[in-house]
């Protein structure tokens, strides 16, 4: 399907750019990405493996990222000053960025939805199925955490000799390409021109090194969903890679502990990426658990 854009979404009226592929009378599966990345994160293939096992898949790029609309009049975010307390720069939380997902299943005449998110993105996913249950068949939260200080964090040494990525195209696309790599699943090939090829395609589409930061700073101004999540009685799967160093393998343990009935799969040899050689087993784990509960609930 061709891209498309969803015009006064949500309460605060955005675009928002997205993609949907399959049959569109099946089971639909809402893939969100995480801080900076777009909906073609998602890669091709994967969206297939999913639409090839009976998913109908929507895909869209985030407020601040891509090709949807961009805060880029809101004050320049202070994590200094947000580690203190003083949220003052932050320009919203995960709760509008779950808001403006449930307007776009309003624009796509969506009633409910199999909610799929990586990283922030599962960020997401869980304030959605918190807030917005109603609206939630089911939740995989992929690659994320619970906002729990200690809990899912990040191995930044490991990234400490990338410095910030570059404003000219073929120096990001280099950057990015060794970010990735070292975010990587380590038992899995690192497709290198893979890589290089979605990096121009973003850069291309919307960068955005201050909406990327906005982004991150809406989570730390969220704070700790885990009494939130304690409520859930949404269906829910949780899924981490042994050997993610962007958000420690704790966190999806500490997300799975916190959903009633939540199953949890981690994943030996998977970092804080989606290898080409696990797209059947993750596609086949999401579409049988989403099948599961359509059965279930029907």
């Amino acid at each position: 399907m061709p891209e498309r854009k969803a015009r006064n979404v949500g309460p605060s009226g955005i675009e928002i750019a997205y993609e949907r592929f399959g049959d569109p009378d099946a089971p639909p599966a809402l893939l969100i990405m995480g801080a900076g990345a777009q909906m073609i994160n998602w890669p091709e293939g994967f969206c297939q493996a999913l639409v090839d096992r009976g998913l109908q898949v929507i895909r869209f790029d985030t407020r601040d990222a891509g090709r949807s609309t961009h805060f880029s009049n809101a004050p320049a975010p202070d994590f200094a000053a947000a580690l203190t307390g003083d949220l003052s720069t932050a320009s919203y939380t995960l709760s509008d960025l779950a808001a403006d997902t449930v307007g776009l299943l309003d624009a796509l005449g969506l009633t409910g939805v199999h909610l799929v998110g990586s990283s922030m993105g599962g960020m997401i996913a869980q304030m959605i199925a918190i807030e917005y249950p109603e609206r939630t068949r089911s939740l995989t939260s992929m690659m994320s955490t619970t906002g729990e200080p200690g809990v899912g964090e990040a191995d930044f040494t490991v990234f400490s000799d990338l410095g910030a990525p570059p404003r000219d195209r073929d120096a990001f696309v280099d950057w990015q390409v060794r970010a990735l790599r070292l975010a990587a699943s380590p038992a899995f090939a690192f497709d290198a021109a893979a890589a290089a090829e979605r990096a121009g395609r973003v850069f291309d589409r919307g960068y955005d090194p201050l909406g990327i930061q906005r982004q991150g700073l809406a989570v730390v101004a969220t704070g700790d969903r885990t009494e939130r999540l304690r409520s859930l009685k949404v269906p829910t799967l949780v899924v981490h890679g042994a050997a993610d160093i962007v958000c420690d393998v704790n966190g999806g343990r500490a997300t799975a502990a916190a959903v009633p009935g939540a199953e949890l799969v981690i994943l030996e040899g998977m970092g804080h990426s989606l290898p080409q050689e696990l797209w059947p087993e993750l596609a086949t784990r999401i579409s049988e658990f989403v099948h599961h509960v359509e059965t279930v609930t029907a």
